[in-house]
């Protein structure tokens, strides 16, 4: 709703929304921030206003400013916010069942939000502060300017790409273990020497060392005597019988 008033002293031009569904107090917390401040200014306040509130009031404003615009053909950035306000509504009213057969009262309340704005007045809308830079103090060093000269280079850069890596592959167990033995069982090689550039007389070559002689065979073990048998025993007696009868002829 756009109405345009003229007083003797500024044109007025208005939008008004009606039936808004919140109470006209929490309205009012909002359009406190926005009354008196250039209509640009006020829209970025209303954007970042966390009230629910807030969106309904920045509708009316835009509808304000569009009116302003489109219908009496001033510029947004001549426009501040005159007068913002809240008028209460209707009130719904509802009821919630309470324990032993009571009820209880919800009112849901409305509000008419009405937001006015104006063409600036020479002077009104002041100019943001540009801010200066800070002065430099008398004592500090002053820096100059050090132009590099970087080297004009003709030919063109040519990227290197990496070779390719040559993929590992796995060798069976059985394989791998056998260079393994293979290795512990060669000796160590010796280092080469290095060759002499101009021998100056050929060095004789040594005689091969003889070979040590095979040792000797281990000797054979005596066997064990074996023990007499009963049998052996009767030959015996008679070879000790036979000196008694020598003695006996000698006296």
């Amino acid at each position: 709703m756009a109405v345009k008033t003229t007083t003797e002293e500024r044109e007025l031009i208005r939008a008004q929304a009606r039936y808004v569904r919140s109470s006209a107090r929490k309205a009012r917390l909002v359009l406190e921030h926005i009354r008196g401040l250039p209509a640009t200014d006020a829209e970025a306040v209303l954007k970042f206003q966390t009230r629910a509130v807030a969106r309904d009031a920045g509708k009316v404003l835009k509808s304000a400013v569009s009116n302003a615009e489109n219908n009496f053909g001033h510029d947004a950035d001549d426009l501040v916010v005159v007068a913002a306000y809240a008028d209460e509504g209707p009130t719904l009213k509802r009821w919630r069942a309470r324990a032993r057969g009571r009820v209880n009262r919800i009112r849901k309340r409305t509000c008419h939000i009405t937001i006015t704005v104006s063409p600036a007045l020479p002077g009104e809308i002041k100019p943001r502060p540009v801010r200066a830079p800070r002065p430099q103090r008398a004592d500090a060093p002053v820096e100059e300017a050090v132009v590099e000269e970087t080297p004009v280079v003709e030919e063109e850069a040519v990227e290197e790409t990496p070779a390719p890596r040559p993929k590992r592959t796995r060798k069976p167990k059985a394989e791998a273990a056998a260079p393994a033995e293979e290795a512990e069982e060669a000796p160590a090689e010796e280092p080469a020497e290095p060759e002499a550039a101009e021998p100056e007389a050929a060095e004789p070559e040594p005689e091969p060392e003889p070979e040590p002689e095979a040792a000797a065979e281990p000797e054979a073990e005596p066997e064990p005597e074996e023990p007499a048998t009963e049998d052996d025993a009767p030959e015996a007696e008679a070879d000790d019988e036979t000196p008694n009868d020598d003695e006996e002829a000698k006296s």
